[in-house]
């Protein structure tokens, strides 16, 4: 599948793999520090061929992919950045399904634009990790670093390399929280999180569940779970889940 970019008004552009089929299609949005060559974004993209389904994913700015770096990288960026591909990439209903941090970018993408989505997947979801996760865990040397060099080099569990998380991100940020708000869908929404996740308690996940206010919104709790849940077992409760938002979606309105 060929990679395409589409430009952004400053200059850079965001990469995407687009699958053309029917709809409702499905739209992912990937993690911090991760991209769409992940193992659910591929499983979904394969998944999607197979039935013929219109299946978008993307790296975010400064992510895979996609030009700039991770440290300019901000909330408002990547929503903007999602609404693009969402408006000028994608057609018709689409199920939105976000990873960790894309979970947040795509509870902010279908609360602009309800009228597109047909359902919501929220995989070990993190709304406002800035304030609920990283402020609070900041060491007194990551807080020099950060008022002195406007950037801390975080260590990561999953590769040998840190990754940069900037002041002007962490500030930018609180424009965009959303566990304070009430966000009205009338959608489907379905929240799987693992329970053994030592990244993202499983608290964000509850609180999301009560942010988003609507008829069928429900949480799977999946014991002994981990973070990514990306195993054969996570991603055939995750082929489930989009099955019966899909079947809800063919169903016609009363």
């Amino acid at each position: 599948m060929t990679i395409e970019r589409l430009p952004r008004p400053d200059g850079h552009e965001i990469a995407f793999r687009r699958e053309e089929g029917r709809e409702p299609g499905l739209v992912f949005f990937s993690g911090f520090n991760s991209s769409m060559a992940g193992t659910k974004a591929s499983w979904l993209a394969e998944r999607c061929r197979h039935e013929r389904r219109a299946f978008l994913r993307f790296d975010a700015f400064g992510h895979g992919e996609s030009s700039g770096r991770l440290a300019d990288g901000t909330v408002g960026r990547w929503k903007e950045d999602a609404l693009a591909l969402l408006d000028r990439v994608t057609e018709g209903s689409q199920i939105l399904i976000g990873s960790s941090m894309g979970a947040w970018i795509a509870s902010l993408a279908a609360e602009a634009r309800p009228e597109r989505i047909a359902g919501f997947i929220g995989i070990a979801s993190a709304p406002d990790f800035t304030r609920e996760l990283i402020e609070p865990s900041l060491s007194e040397e990551a807080r020099r670093a950060l008022a002195r060099d406007g950037v801390w080099l975080r260590p990561s569990a999953y590769g040998p390399d840190p990754y940069p998380i900037a002041k002007r991100a962490l500030d930018e940020a609180a424009a965009h929280l959303i566990l304070a708000k009430r966000i009205q869908v009338d959608f489907p929404v379905r929240l799987l999180h693992g329970t053994v996740d030592p990244d993202v308690p499983v608290d964000l996940s509850l609180r999301l569940m009560r942010t988003l206010d609507g008829p069928d919104i429900a949480v799977t709790l999946i014991p002994g779970g981990d973070h990514r849940l990306s195993g054969a077992r996570d991603l055939a409760l995750l082929g489930r889940t989009i099955d019966q938002l899909l079947a809800k979606a063919a169903r016609p309105s009363r």
